[in-house]
């Protein structure tokens, strides 16, 4: 490591800590080894790291948020997904169940179709007795007389 990184990570680490000494002795040391017109570099260099690693930390506690939320959104996402086949399984026995009552209702149709045909056959039967000929309006009122007289 380089004498410069090494004093910059020092002086970076004394701010930290709040270690007045320490610092002092950095700022000694770098201004006998690298002169008075370089100790902006120190100063600004170390300022830059502590920003940056606030602006690092801020990023972190970001992403730890961002990662609870897209937890409870994948929790949100299951639930619906659970309800969403709740519903369908409710809907898929009303269909099943609707189905069985409408092939019910059909056989009782059937069945009261083929019953209503036999009974009309029977009443077919019942109404197809042979007819009598009505005699001619001129014998008309012989034949009612005669009916009469038979009953």
């Amino acid at each position: 490591m380089l004498l410069k990184n090494h004093l910059i990570e020092v002086f970076k680490q004394a701010s930290l800590e709040n270690n007045f000494l320490l610092k002092e002795n950095v700022v000694l040391k770098w201004v006998h080894r690298f002169g008075i017109d370089s100790l902006n570099d120190l100063l600004i260099y170390s300022s830059l790291k502590k920003e940056n690693q606030e602006q690092i930390s801020l990023i972190d506690e970001m992403h730890e948020e961002i990662q609870e939320q897209i937890t409870l959104i994948d929790e949100v996402h299951e639930e619906i997904q659970e309800q969403i086949k709740l519903e369908l399984s409710k809907t898929f026995e009303n269909i099943e169940e609707t189905k069985m009552e409408s092939n019910g209702l059909e056989t009782a149709r059937s069945h009261e179709i083929s019953s209503k045909n036999q009974n009309s056959n029977q009443i077919n039967q019942f109404t197809e007795t042979p007819k009598l000929p009505l005699p001619y309006i001129k014998n008309l009122r012989k034949w009612i007389n005669n009916d009469k007289k038979a009953s």
